[in-house]
């Protein structure tokens, strides 16, 4: 049988969205780290990105951070996105579907706005990349799609039931692809990262809080997944912190 394609990290672009802050600064970083020829940090604040990709391009050499604006819950602005993405770069071989956000509000009390909400940023968005990027990946028989779930999207929690429906749903989506790309036999890969509470806020060579997972251990599995043999098929990584 025939070796998978690969391609080199140097030539290869990364589309991270919600890139400016938190985990998905993180995880730009940690491409960056790896060597990614180049990874755009997308979400709708501008400043914030702009700010995120200084910090990385001082940081990492080659100016390869790139910030680009745009709203998850509009299908305009995300065909928008990518299409820049292309026109600039020629592929997306990493799509990470990082952007996210909870409402807390329980069954009772549940409204229409937030649960639409979360569901257009967690699920749809996630859908309309999925949607978008995928027909270039079959043409070019290679990429990566990471979403970020959580263990809410393992596990029913009362506070946030929105939140963790929209979790399990994007766990369904990603089997929903696996399905499609194993019926073409393409080498296109998703993985699932389903950590527990995440700390970003700690110094980055300290402990995270505790009852919390460091950061660098979400982006230490990232880079493990993508790192893999192209014939694995990994899907979920669940995660959680105990105490010591």
């Amino acid at each position: 049988m025939p070796t998978a394609k690969s391609k080199p990290f140097n030539e290869q672009v990364a589309l991270v969205t919600g890139g400016g802050t938190g985990i998905g600064r993180a995880f730009a970083g940690s491409l960056l780290s790896t060597g990614v020829g180049r990874v755009v940090i997308a979400s709708r604040r501008e400043a914030t990105l702009r700010t995120a990709a200084e910090d990385l391009n001082g940081r990492f050499p080659g100016e390869r951070a790139v910030p680009m604006a745009f709203d998850i819950r509009d299908r305009k602005s995300t065909e928008t996105l990518v299409r820049k993405i292309f026109n600039h770069f020629g592929s997306v071989d990493i799509l990470i579907n990082n952007a996210g956000l909870a409402v807390a509000e329980s069954i009772e009390v549940l409204s229409e706005d937030g649960w639409n909400q979360v569901m257009e940023t967690n699920v749809r968005g996630a859908m309309w990349l999925s949607q978008i990027v995928l027909p270039k990946m079959f043409e070019a028989n290679f990429g990566d799609i990471v979403n970020v779930s959580s263990q809410a999207g393992k596990h029913g929690y009362a506070d946030v039931p929105s939140y963790c429906a929209s979790k399990f749903a994007l766990l369904g989506l990603a089997e929903s692809i696996r399905d499609e790309i194993r019926r073409r036999a393409a080498n296109i890969r998703v993985f699932n990262l389903c950590p527990g509470l995440v700390d970003v806020e700690s110094d980055p060579s300290g402990p995270a809080k505790p009852g919390f997972l460091h950061v660098r251990n979400l982006s230490a599995s990232l880079r493990y997944a993508l790192n893999l043999d192209r014939d694995v098929e990994l899907h979920d990584i669940g995660m959680t912190s105990r105490i010591l």
